[in-house]
């Protein structure tokens, strides 16, 4: 079987594998050993996701999982779905579990290639304060849940973005 890569033939556009659709309180992530998406747990009352949450294929992060991908859309898709996306930017964060090292975590903001009504978005700086705010946030709030710290240092752009990806390359 054949996998798509990190980049699409478009060139600047990268696969995301959707885990977990937008507003969802259902968290999923994909499984290595079944190649199967795996229910992992109901997040925290009052809390969902603020956007669709996956991986960029073909990428290794510091924790050792693959890159996450926030991939801001109106509607939902799910567990599984494949979406070429388009990069804006990235939220550079570190991330702590309790006696552990504190280690790089960053998140991917990026919007489906093939949607016109996000053509006028090329850089993270063309949203809405509010929502990269909302988003880092969330973050914040859901690791804390966890009895994690996420700490923002950056909020970066397309350029920046992938060259962490391309760093990041399996």
């Amino acid at each position: 079987m054949k996998f798509p890569k990190t980049y699409t033939k478009k060139g600047d556009c990268v696969n995301v594998i959707i885990e977990t659709p937008y507003k969802s309180r259902n968290k999923f992530d994909y499984d290595k050993e079944s190649s199967l998406f795996k229910f992992s747990k109901v997040i925290p009352t009052g809390m969902e996701f603020p956007c669709e949450m996956g991986f960029i294929r073909h990428t290794k992060g510091e924790d050792g999982d693959p890159l996450d991908a926030l991939v801001l859309m109106d509607e939902l898709t799910y567990p599984g779905c494949l979406v070429e996306s388009r990069l804006l930017g990235v939220i550079k964060a570190t991330q702590q579990e309790k006696g552990k090292k504190e280690e790089r975590n960053d998140r991917f903001i990026l919007v489906p290639a093939n949607m016109k009504e996000y053509d006028h978005l090329q850089s993270v700086s063309d949203l809405n304060k509010s929502k990269v705010q909302a988003i880092t946030c969330f973050f914040e709030n859901y690791n804390k849940a966890e009895e994690k710290i996420f700490k923002l240092i950056e909020v970066a752009g397309a350029k920046e973005a992938h060259k962490l990806i391309k760093k990041s390359k399996v």
